[in-house]
């Protein structure tokens, strides 16, 4: 899939207040980091970051220790007691015993991080379990934080997306009671990218975007109204993509990372990953580590608090037993009057902060329907359905290095054997060389107690999140580095619940 190249960006300030009140500024310098694979392809798909061996051959001794390691029922599974139902499983904390609170944390954090993913990496290529040299595996995302997921190739390249008779609007339709993602007769959502209609919450984040799109084009004509339709589709999507980065750079990635981690990279630079501009790829270290998320999902959530005759909707995150028509868990793909997102317990608004339900913390432990996902949700329609065996495979796809290989390059302090004692039942070699995902998520839990990444994770994320944010030619980074949002509640500063304000949807519903 391609997608259009934006338009010049206009350095004016229109559109802007004075800077005030950042937290970070990102300066346009252009780093050389030292220990790192620089020879990487010219642009788009997927890369390497470090030149070391993969964690273990691809042997099927390897692929059965992975399988094992990833089971439903095995060592990562959360035994969350699923027959107790979607209620008891969030106010009764002795139905998930491995699902601990992140106070730091709402549950929202999981589904943005899950937008985020989409919004620069699709891998339509690869297969789990057999070695793929990355430079050959296709992105078909642009690998930037510029929203193509949602603006897909534009109103020229993808007209389906935009009103017919205005093409700086997108559609919008219906489930019933309020806004849904515009579907064709089978009920399949028109959208640039198919998997942001997974599950209902990722589908109102979809929604949400198009919306906020569609709140800054009635600004802009209000300000400019002899403006042509496509400037003002130009202008739209600049301001909403430069304040999605912001966000991204100061609520996100600190939520993931730790403030300190964020710090040292913006202000230090990067030391791994620097791709010069327009050149950016997906390290695969990066797309490994950043499975950290599947942990961070709860076994079932609050999807809102009107939906079901008037009372909150709650439901399982999948339920792979569903039976036949609209099923009761969270699984998107079609249309309903109870299926929508009431944020408030998502996101934490100003005088709804008791309705926010925490996130999980990032451990080894993920909650048990990931085991068993249905499979109209994988994208071959082929087991397994593990979620934890296919990240696990594709360490052998991506013929990733060890947890600790990484460790070793990056100069910080590896885990110990013994806070990895649990893989030698497993595979003898593991305690060792531990498969990256896994490494990252028991990095998390014994040196942050789950409520972030630890040195090896959180320093990936960090310097890719930032790489990805500086390679980006037409980014508020690359044009105007002082860019202050003037779209929040406060000026200078844009969070989630501020885009969710001005897109129209953080009505408690």
């Amino acid at each position: 899939m391609t997608t259009e190249h934006h338009a010049t960006i206009v350095r004016s300030s229109r559109w802007q207040p004075a800077a005030a009140g950042l937290i970070i500024v990102l300066t346009a310098v252009a780093w050389a980091p030292a220990g790192a694979d620089q020879t990487q392809p010219a642009s788009g798909d997927f890369g390497r970051i470090f030149r070391l061996p993969p964690f273990a051959p691809p042997t099927p001794e390897i692929t059965a220790a992975l399988l094992a390691l990833g089971k439903r029922g095995g060592l990562m599974d959360a035994q969350d007691d699923l027959t107790a139902g979607p209620v008891a499983l969030i106010v009764d904390p002795t139905l998930s015993l491995h699902n601990r609170d992140n106070d730091e944390h709402t549950a929202g954090v999981t589904f943005l991080g899950q937008f985020l993913d989409h919004d620069m990496t699709f891998d339509t290529a690869s297969r789990l379990g057999e070695p793929t040299n990355p430079r050959t595996a296709a992105n078909a995302r642009r690998p930037y934080f510029d929203l193509d997921s949602v603006y897909g190739d534009g109103p020229t390249g993808s007209p389906l997306l935009y009103e017919p008779d205005d093409r700086a609007r997108f559609r919008l339709e219906s489930n019933g009671r309020f806004e849904d993602l515009p579907r064709d007769a089978s009920g399949r959502a028109i959208i640039a990218d198919p998997r942001n209609d997974e599950n209902i919450v990722i589908a109102g984040l979809q929604i949400a975007f198009l919306r906020f799109h569609n709140r800054i084009v009635e600004l802009v004509r209000a300000a400019r109204p002899s403006l042509p339709a496509d400037d003002v589709f130009r202008e739209a999507r600049r301001q909403a993509i430069w304040h999605y980065q912001w966000l991204i750079l100061h609520e996100v990635v600190p939520l993931f990372v730790g403030s300190e981690t964020v710090h040292d990279v913006v202000s230090a630079g990067p030391r791994f990953y620097a791709p010069p501009p327009g050149q950016a790829t997906i390290p695969v270290e990066f797309q490994l580590a950043y499975r950290f998320g599947h942990s961070m999902v709860r076994p079932s959530y609050r999807a809102n608090f009107t939906g079901e005759d008037g009372a909150p909707f709650f439901a399982m995150i999948f339920d792979a037993n569903a039976a036949g028509g609209e099923p009761d868990d969270l699984r998107g793909g079609l249309r309903s009057p109870r299926r929508f997102v009431g944020w408030q317990t998502f996101f934490r608004f100003p005088g709804f902060e008791g309705d926010a339900r925490p996130n999980k913390r990032i451990d080894t432990k993920l909650s048990s329907p990931l085991f068993d996902l249905p499979l109209g949700i994988i994208p071959t329609g082929a087991p397994p359905t593990s979620l934890a065996q296919r990240n696990l495979l594709r360490h052998l796809t991506w013929q990733a290095p060890s947890g600790q290989a990484i460790a070793a390059a990056m100069g910080v302090p590896a885990l110990q054997a013994h806070d990895l004692s649990e893989l030698a039942a497993i595979h003898r070699h593991f305690v060792s060389s531990t498969p990256l995902w896994y490494y990252v998520l028991k990095e998390a839990e014994v040196l942050a107690d789950g409520r972030h990444l630890g040195p090896v994770g959180g320093r990936l994320l960090a310097e890719v999140f930032v790489g990805l944010l500086r390679a980006d030619r037409d980014g508020y980074f690359a044009n105007q580095p002082d860019f202050a949002p003037w779209l929040g509640r406060t000026a200078g500063s844009f969070f989630m619940t501020d885009l969710l304000e001005v897109a129209g949807v953080a009505d408690k519903r």
